[in-house]
């Protein structure tokens, strides 16, 4: 097999409101993160939990209605791919972070908290890097409950 596959899906709950900005050109970019869990048993039989944090961005008009529509403990299906930054910090040490770059965003909590993936939005976007163009697809039914 010679090509490669960058893609992540995730399933989540935002740990804190969305952060919305513009670049210099207007374009919508919106960052949050999301804490997806796992549950073990260990070796003495009790039953644990962790929490693995995810930084995510989302571009364009898909960052632009995550930043509308989601908010701090909303349930999210994500599905992107990771991206790598390398930078020197104050004190010139190399450091390294990671972030999924959104590409399919389906929101799975209403604003009354209920599980309704059925009416929620789905939004996706054509991959083009960082700059990728979101595309709102309506839903079936238009009695939308937010």
């Amino acid at each position: 097999m010679s090509g490669t596959v960058n893609r992540v899906i995730l399933i989540g709950r935002l740990g804190k409101d969305p952060e919305v900005r513009y670049t210099q050109d207007g374009t919508g970019v919106v960052n949050f993160s999301l804490a997806t869990d796992e549950t073990f048993t260990d070796r003495a039989g009790d039953k644990q939990t962790r929490t693995e944090w995810h930084k995510v961005v989302a571009w364009k008009r898909l960052g632009e209605i995550a930043g509308e529509f989601l908010t701090k403990g909303k349930q999210v299906y994500i599905e992107g791919a990771l991206r790598s930054h390398k930078w020197k910090d104050r004190d010139d040490n190399q450091r390294t972070s990671v972030e999924v770059v959104a590409s399919r965003l389906v929101m799975l909590s209403s604003k009354s908290g209920a599980r309704q993936e059925t009416s929620a939005p789905e939004v996706n976007s054509h991959s083009g890097g960082q700059n990728a163009t979101g595309i709102a697809e309506p839903p079936l039914d238009e009695d939308v409950p937010f």
